[in-house]
């Protein structure tokens, strides 16, 4: 779970980690309510949505009085905002963000996130703020300093000099950004965090450390020992496909190819996908049945694949265990009569009750429905329809 900006500076508050004064607006009028509040006479107006790159988009304006930020909060609310995270479809923004000017005397990054091979959180620094750490990471990769901190003993002394050396900041300043470091890490472990993002990190002319951008993400598995954060959840950032299939025990997340997948397991669907894309074709989703699925959640998980207009053809692959295959079968024939399968499903059914499901499938005379014999063959089977041929 993904949440805004302010969400984050929230959280990050509590830890005693600095941010600007800031107050979320709805409106235009409170926008500028919340300017007036704030005092001053700098103001920065951000797009709130769940993605980054905003400040490239046309999300992030600094507005030098009162009437500039009526002004950007007009232009900013309700705008389609597209960075290179949303995609070409954009994201409607519904709030936005009025924050104090800040002392900005050089911009950093910093970030906390899992390193699933080392199997701890690693602390990413650079000198790059602003830009994207991900260009960073690609074209100047000596320019990122990492530390990974064994939590068995937590963040030390001596993973902040290391971080704060490789920045090449002067010693005066160091003390000052391992606290900061310190309470960052604090925040990330506390609450069950996946992803930190401070971009940038201001370091202002009497050399303090100040978050003037947050990103945070959650593991969704532990959110249930937060529910402060869970009631942080805004739906209307979140794809409805992805929710809908949620309620029915389905993991879904959408993708940009044209072949709709029906798995059993995170790992299989996984392996489909590679499949698809080594035999020339494009996954346009990664769909996880579960160990439970039934009839009724196979033919949801049908008619959420083929709302995707991309979808030109769909392969089931059910390596059958927990899931029986003659149950994923009779979902296929629930699909057909609830959902116009208009396109070639491609059908690789093996393991508990397989002959089973042949004979279901066979009996049922299903014109678009095509047998596969193993994962390579309902690949290139799958590919072959989306294309035609």
């Amino acid at each position: 779970m993904n949440i805004h900006e302010y969400q984050a500076k929230q959280i990050f508050a509590k830890y005693n980690v600095p941010v600007p004064k800031g107050k979320v607006a709805f409106s235009v009028d409170e926008a500028v309510a919340n300017a007036k509040e704030l005092g001053g006479n700098i103001w920065v107006v951000k797009a709130q949505i769940h993605a980054g790159g905003r400040g490239l988009g046309g999300g992030v304006k600094l507005a030098k009085s009162i009437d500039e930020v009526k002004q950007f909060a007009t232009e900013i609310l309700g705008m389609t905002l597209v960075t290179h995270q949303t995609g070409p479809e954009g994201k409607l923004v519904q709030k936005i963000y009025i924050e104090e000017g800040a002392d900005i005397a050089d911009e950093l990054y910093l970030g906390v996130v899992l390193d699933r091979a080392k199997e701890m959180p690693v602390i990413m620094a650079s000198t790059e703020g602003g830009m994207e750490i991900e260009k960073v990471a690609n074209e100047t990769p000596e320019k990122i300093v990492k530390v990974a901190v064994d939590p068995s003993i937590g963040f030390q002394g001596f993973h902040g000099r290391k971080l704060a050396f490789g920045l090449g900041l002067p010693k005066e300043q160091i003390g000052k950004f391992i606290k900061f470091a310190a309470a960052l890490y604090r925040v990330y472990m506390d609450n069950d965090a996946s992803l930190i993002e401070i971009n940038p990190l201001v370091k202002t002319s009497a050399g303090d450390f100040i978050a003037i951008d947050g990103k945070m993400g959650f593991d969704d598995s532990a959110l249930g020992r937060h529910p402060d954060i869970e009631a942080m959840r805004d739906v209307s950032e979140e794809d409805p496909a992805e929710m809908e299939a949620g309620k029915y025990g389905l993991s879904y997340v959408k993708l940009d190819g044209n072949v709709g997948c029906m798995v059993n397991g995170a790992g299989l669907a996984m392996g489909t996908m590679d499949t698809i894309n080594y035999v020339g074709g494009t996954p346009a989703n990664f769909l996880d049945v579960g160990g439970a699925a039934s009839a009724k959640t196979v033919a949801k998980g049908f008619e959420i694949i083929l709302r995707d207009p991309n979808v030109k053809s769909i392969f089931v692959n059910i390596f059958g265990g927990i899931v029986r295959c003659d149950r994923i079968a009779n979902g296929i024939l629930e699909a057909t009569k609830l959902v116009n399968v208009s396109v070639p499903v491609i059908v690789r059914l093996d393991g508990t009750n397989a002959p089973e499901a042949a004979e279901i499938l066979k009996n049922a005379n299903i014109g678009n429905v095509i047998a596969a014999t193993d994962l390579g063959d309902g690949a290139k089977k799958a590919v072959a329809a989306a294309k035609g041929e």
